[in-house]
């Protein structure tokens, strides 16, 4: 495997890991009631609690995709130019 095809890889794992965040995001705000019943029945967290633990885990997603795809893109980009 050479530099630009792990260039276009880390590319992609961004691009997807961004949908992702962004589908997430996107199915929290408009289906937060339905979302927050089953994730309460099955988790057994309180419904008020669940808020905090969605914004928790969309940030901590968020430093992921930095840390792990757009760091090494970025970087590789650096190397190939």
């Amino acid at each position: 495997m050479n530099i630009e095809q792990l260039t276009e890889f880390f590319g992609w794992c961004l691009v997807i890991n961004i949908a992702v965040m962004m589908l997430s995001a996107i199915a929290i705000i408009i289906f937060k009631e339905p979302i927050s019943a089953i994730h309460s029945r099955l988790t057994g967290v309180e419904k008020s609690n669940l808020p905090s633990l969605y914004f928790q885990y969309l940030g901590n997603y968020k430093i992921a995709i930095f840390v792990l795809s757009l760091v090494p893109y970025l970087a590789l980009k650096i190397m190939v130019q």
